[in-house]
């Protein structure tokens, strides 16, 4: 068993053990392992095998080794762990094959868990430079970057072919009196939180199939002040298609996190979910088009198609807070148990925040917007769960946005917990066991990727949702109330929302004294409050300025 300290030496135990039959496998131009041409005996060790994860963006799959008929019984685990490693041999010999090894899974859930021979490793504010760099050295670790997100952090690396060994080194690292936090570059599969209309009945009331729909966010009486001009947004997402034309003059700073450069674009095929995020937050709602809740805000597109827990999720976050961004809109996170099966062991899983990603958004909370601090949503979830387990969106200083439909009830695979705090409208599903009725419309209406195939065949779709559609549209209507009154910090604005919210489902909500409710927080964001409170709270402040002179 091999262990990770999050959050210091006190923190929170990761334990995790050896899959017996899991191979993770990197290509070396990041090709598809089906794409490859391969050795016959390489061939005949990989046939039958299933896919358990993917990090396209590293060329890295991670297989589970089929065990065949003969060899299945008492010693099934015995023999798939033989055929896993006759395969690692094999693959170690082909010409395409960069690395071929075991893998790791969080003991408690099974999820598949990468390690690198990279380390974030943060030192007491006190230590001198110099000492720093003499602990590091002792441990045979070089300096990849000093980290700008925190005071004596580095992001370094072990010599290649460590291996495992860089369990045991981060250990004894955390155990050094100037360490004070210390674990492995950890990567997981990071999971968008959306499952899978010209109407936009989110925004306003509408009639669907002769149906009223009303149970909306009021967002054109929040128009009538603002829509957004001066704010800017950042989607970190899995690429966004700044070509759309209803991005068009308003993109700014784009990066693209995981391989460094400054184009965002979708770059794999099923990078589809970062453009119709955007367009739930910045569409300039374009004639026969969509309509995001800031139609007139900036958009700082960070692609992020690295695993969870990786240094570039963490640089992510410092290059939003370093170039303006006021609001950043995470719509992804740790893998969710499938809503629908309440056995799913995912849903009793907890993923902890590390430490690399948590100092980087501590970082855009303090330093963002000239110290007022950027003010960061993260998508609740799909899996009917508890949000508390989510290290991501239970994180004190995230606004996490859960969904409702079109009643104006829960959204079936919401999740819940007391660190939701407000819920905007996405789509929903029939689900007779759950009573749960068909809802009325198909889903959002968003930006798509231009040509080719996202979510739909056009450049929009009207199928979009889960608490994926609902983060960036709580986004924009944050953008809407800093264009209104740019100087509230981002925990004013935390606060302003909780009090603009519309308390719905009042029987089924379960709120609690403070007007709570697990399911909603403090109800479905009312983005014409929102506006006047924002708007109020500017005239408050011109007033006493004007006593004082």
């Amino acid at each position: 068993m091999y262990k990770v300290k999050f959050g210091g030496k006190k923190g929170k135990t990761i334990e995790l053990v050896e899959s017996p039959d899991l191979l993770a496998i990197r290509t070396k131009k990041k090709q598809k392992l089906e794409d490859l041409e391969m050795t016959s005996r390489s061939k005949e060790l990989m046939a039958g095998n299933t896919e358990v994860a993917s990090f396209p963006e590293a060329g890295v799959t991670v297989r589970k080794m089929a065990v065949s008929e003969n060899e299945l019984g008492l010693e099934s685990a015995v023999s798939a762990t033989a055929h896993r490693d006759q395969a690692r041999a094999s693959l170690k010999q082909e010409s395409e094959i960069r690395f071929a090894g075991r893998v790791l899974q969080d003991a408690e859930s099974g999820e598949v868990m990468l390690y690198t021979e990279n380390f974030f490793v943060k030192f007491r504010n006190a230590v001198p430079e110099k000492e720093c760099l003499a602990i590091l050295e002792k441990y045979q670790l070089k300096v990849k970057n000093k980290l700008v997100f925190a005071e004596n952090a580095y992001f370094v690396e072990a010599e290649e072919g460590t291996g495992l060994k860089v369990f045991s080194i981060a250990e004894s690292l955390l155990k050094e009196k100037k360490v004070e936090y210390c674990h492995p570059e950890l990567v997981q599969e990071r999971r968008f939180k959306s499952p899978a209309h010209a109407l936009q009945w989110h925004l306003g009331i509408t009639r669907i199939n002769g149906r009223e729909v009303n149970n909306h966010v009021n967002i054109h009486t929040a128009w009538a002040l603002s829509r957004g001009m001066g704010t800017t947004i950042a989607i970190i997402d899995d690429g966004v298609d700044i070509n759309h034309p209803e991005f068009s003059g308003r993109i700014v700073h784009p990066f693209d996190a995981t391989e460094g450069n400054e184009d965002p674009r979708p770059k794999l095929e099923d990078d589809s979910h970062g453009t119709p995020c955007a367009g739930m937050a910045c569409a300039a709602g374009l004639k026969d088009g969509a309509s995001g809740t800031a139609p007139e805000s900036n958009l700082m597109p960070i692609r992020l198609r690295s695993g969870l827990g990786s240094m570039a999720e963490a640089n992510a976050f410092v290059w939003a807070a370093d170039h303006g961004a006021d609001i950043i809109s995470c719509s992804w996170g740790p893998s969710d148990g499938d809503w629908y099966e309440p056995e799913d062991p995912l849903h009793f899983r907890t993923v902890a925040l590390p430490d690399s990603t948590r100092l980087a958004m501590d970082y855009a909370l303090k330093n963002g917007r000239n110290g007022k601090g950027c003010v960061i949503l993260f998508a609740a979830g799909n899996g009917r769960e508890q949000i508390e387990n989510d290290g991501y969106c239970s994180y004190k200083g995230v606004m996490a946005i859960a969904a409702c439909n079109d009643t104006g009830k829960r959204s079936v695979y919401s999740d819940y917990g007391e660190s939701v705090w407000a819920c905007f409208p996405s789509n929903d599903f029939e689900w007779a066991d759950l009573n749960n009725p068909a809802p009325i419309s198909e889903g959002l209406r968003t930006t798509d990727r231009l040509s080719k195939p996202g979510y739909a065949e056009g450049d929009y779709t009207n199928a979009f949702g889960g608490t994926s559609g609902a983060c960036p549209g709580a986004a924009g209507i944050v953008a809407l109330v800093l264009s209104i009154n740019p100087a509230l910090s981002h925990r004013q604005v935390k606060q302003l929302i909780r009090h603009a919210c519309e308390k719905i489902d009042l029987e089924g909500g379960e709120y609690d004294e403070k007007g709570h409710s697990p399911y909603y927080g403090y109800g479905r964001i009312d983005a014409g409050k929102a506006a006047a409170k924002a708007h109020r709270a500017m005239n408050r402040t011109s007033v006493a300025r004007k006593r004082k002179t």
